[in-house]
């Protein structure tokens, strides 16, 4: 764009501009760094009554990127609601969430996580891997979540919003609207008000580390009540907010902003303009009417930012997390004392409109710490199953075998004391056999049968009972035989006094299928553990 053409006054520029993005959305073009700053899509509503205070290119395809996680938030309280998964359910985690880039926590595959801290995790610091996480414990799998999404999607009537993954990272065809997001945001609040608490928490605990809220709002601007962020170099710097002012309860959603200060600056001026009455007034005008009676958009494709917000500047955020805006900064121009105040102390738009000039984010007021962790809490046990336990390896605690104890199927897993879903165990039968004797009340026939060995000049053959007390070690003398059925057998010379006795080694596995288990005496070797797989 040339520069008689950035000269131009706000109004005209920004018409052309839009007309320019129509161009960009239909023929796949990349706008300029100024189209992309003028062409921000944007709009105000009422919560209550949906009513649109003002706005523009409301209905105009956009990627998402992290705010993606509201519609993640929205599937899952509905089946919340339903009773098919509860907050205390354990969620495996698996390879496929933790190989997702950052932002994320970093747990490792086959360890467990309830889906509250999760979703905690996932709405704080905006965690790609925990959305997966949820995504597969509610759904089974990703594709399966997304389906979920899109129907939920065309239920609520958002007209451009489509959904390949459940965090928003960029993917072909995954999209959605400044409207769209309006019109979930009063769903997830109306809806599910008794979880509107989760949107707010300022900072979550992980064992030393503290992660704090990517929503730059939340500790600055009076009477917020948090939402989401969202950032992809596609995309640009997302937001929305939900503040309260007075009881009157309203929403802002800016897209496309230039950075994590850009968008938090402007959302904070939009909701001041909303408070002060500005109905469809101001330079962009756009009131009246709701947001569900806003017109679908023209445009089939949203523009990519990549261009203007990465490749044309220094020093791009890697991730959602390092987005977040300064905490302190120079004093605002205008200001005649040269003091530099936060959002939540000083306004930051005029009630005639925008007002021009670059603004400044004061320091963040302090963070509620919420902690959370990871493995099951005392509910998880009676809690829904997760969709995706039945196929996703766990890692459990390796617990040490007690000397002397019964090896059962989920003592020998493992080292852990409990036996693998769905499996049931039953304790090995260690009351001791007679001498003789293959099973209680069935007597070895005479021959080879069995596994018995035959008898020979000068030397005894019996069976010896490992798991009798009534029978120690010290009776193993000789030579010692395995027979069927998991049967010792020790050949015992009638005149040998022998003081050291020979120690005898069981059948490291009975065969599948045989009724009678023997347990040896001494603990099992120790395993290693096996790599978690999908």
């Amino acid at each position: 764009m040339t520069r008689v053409v950035r000269r131009v006054s706000l109004f005209f520029a920004v018409s052309r501009l839009r007309a320019r993005a129509l161009v960009a959305g239909a023929a796949g073009l990349l706008m300029t760094g100024a189209a992309a700053q003028a062409a921000m899509p944007y709009v105000v509503a009422d919560l209550a009554t949906g009513r649109v205070l003002f706005s523009e290119d409301a209905t105009m395809p956009w990627y998402p990127a992290s705010v993606t996680k509201l519609m993640t938030t929205y599937v899952t309280l509905k089946k919340v609601k339903e009773g098919k998964i509860s907050f205390d359910t354990p969620i495996p985690i698996s390879k496929n969430a933790t190989s997702v880039p950052p932002s994320k926590v970093g747990l490792k595959p086959g360890m467990e996580i309830t889906l509250e801290n999760a979703m905690k995790i996932m709405l704080v610091k905006s965690a790609n891997d925990m959305a997966v996480v949820i995504a597969e414990g509610v759904g089974g799998t990703v594709d399966n979540f997304a389906a979920m999404m899109n129907q939920e999607a065309a239920s609520l009537g958002l007209h451009e919003s489509h959904f390949v993954n459940p965090n928003g990272l960029f993917a072909e065809g995954q999209q959605t609207s400044a409207r769209d997001l309006a019109i979930l945001t009063r769903a997830l609040l109306l809806e599910f008000p008794e979880y509107a608490g989760f949107f707010h928490i300022g900072s979550v605990k992980l064992g030393n580390r503290v992660m704090k809220n990517t929503n730059g709002l939340i500790g600055r601007y009076q009477g917020i009540e948090g939402m989401k962020t969202g950032f992809i170099c596609p995309s640009g710097f997302n937001l929305v907010a939900v503040a309260n002012r007075n009881g009157q309860r309203l929403i802002a959603v800016v897209l496309g902003a230039s950075s994590g200060t850009d968008r938090t600056l402007k959302a904070a001026q939009f909701l001041d303009k909303g408070f002060n009455g500005g109905f469809g007034s101001g330079l962009f005008g756009g009131g009246g009417g709701t947001l569900q009676s806003m017109p679908a958009s023209s445009v089939a494709a949203p523009p990519n930012m990549r261009e203007d917000i990465c490749v044309h500047r220094k020093g791009a955020p890697a991730s959602e997390e390092e987005a977040e805006p300064q905490t302190q900064a120079s004093a605002p121009p205008g200001n005649e004392e040269g003091r530099s105040a936060p959002v939540a102390l000083a306004a930051v738009s005029q009630p005639s409109g925008m007002a021009a000039g670059p603004r400044t984010l004061g320091p963040r007021a302090p963070l509620e710490v919420v902690p959370v962790y990871v493995g099951r809490n005392e509910r998880s046990a009676s809690a829904p199953v997760a969709a995706n336990a039945s196929f996703t390896p766990v890692m459990v605690a390796k617990k040490p075998v007690e000397k002397g104890a019964p090896k059962t199927a989920a003592a020998y897993a493992e080292g852990s004391s409990e036996a693998a879903p769905g499996i049931k165990v039953k304790p090995a039968d260690v009351k001791p056999l007679k001498a003789g004797a293959i099973a209680h009340g069935v007597k070895a026939k005479a021959g080879p049968k069995h596994g018995a060995v035959p008898r020979r000049p000068a030397v005894a053959s019996k069976a010896v009972d490992l798991n009798s007390e009534a029978e120690p070690a010290k009776a193993l003398e000789g030579k010692v035989t395995a027979g069927k059925h998991g049967r010792v057998h020790v050949e015992i010379p009638v005149k040998s006094k022998a003081k050291t006795p020979v120690k005898a080694k069981a059948e490291p596995k009975a065969k599948p299928g045989h009724k009678e288990k023997v347990a040896a005496e001494a603990p099992p070797a120790r395993r290693k553990k096996p790599a978690s797989t999908e």
